[in-house]
């Protein structure tokens, strides 16, 4: 469960990343070039991505000090 969590948190976090430059103009040559609501969107998306790595490692960190 750990592996399948760390890599959809990896994913997140890569697709978040490029949606956010994409919104702030930085990324060229998509559709959400320059929209930032495609930065909210990729900030949102970024943030989860730590979220689930955090949460996906932190029980591992626990179990491991026993």
């Amino acid at each position: 469960m750990r592996i399948f969590l760390n890599l959809i948190a990896f994913l997140f976090l890569l697709v978040g990343a490029i949606w956010f430059l994409q919104g702030f103009n930085v990324l060229p040559g998509s559709f959400m070039t320059g929209q930032s609501q495609w930065a909210l969107y990729g900030g949102i998306l970024f943030v989860a991505g730590l979220l689930i790595a955090i949460f996906a490692n932190w029980k591992r960190s626990l179990t491991t000090k026993e």
